[in-house]
């Protein structure tokens, strides 16, 4: 049996490879209770592991993740990317070329 943070660990690769998924297909997968799936997507979308995770309701409804997220690439957290976007306002030119780099490979919003 999977302790919780090995079935989250597995979760987060299931749906980066997935990309669109249901609390059923949770279920299936992972063989755990529609509050166990609830719970474990929550927990991936909060602090600190902020999985951008959007849900969808009605027929066809589900679970999918951010365009451009992948589980296997590091990305900054919205709130590490709006402080390095207000530090880069005071620096000299050659270093906001450098920090406008940085957010254009660690920060989601960008990857669409």
């Amino acid at each position: 049996m999977l302790t919780a943070n090995e079935r989250r660990s597995q979760i987060t690769e299931y749906i980066s490879n997935k990309r669109f998924f249901t609390l059923q297909n949770l279920m299936d997968e992972f063989k755990i209770s529609k509050r166990t799936a609830q719970r474990d997507i929550e927990f991936l979308c909060g602090e600190p592991n902020y999985i951008p995770i959007d849900s969808t309701q009605g027929n066809g409804g589900g679970y999918h993740v951010a365009d451009g997220w992948y589980a296997s690439h590091k990305y900054l957290k919205p709130n590490q990317a709006e402080l390095l976007h207000r530090l880069s306002e005071g620096l000299q030119p050659e270093d906001k070329l450098i920090m406008e780099q940085i957010l254009r490979t660690f920060e989601l919003s960008n990857r669409a």
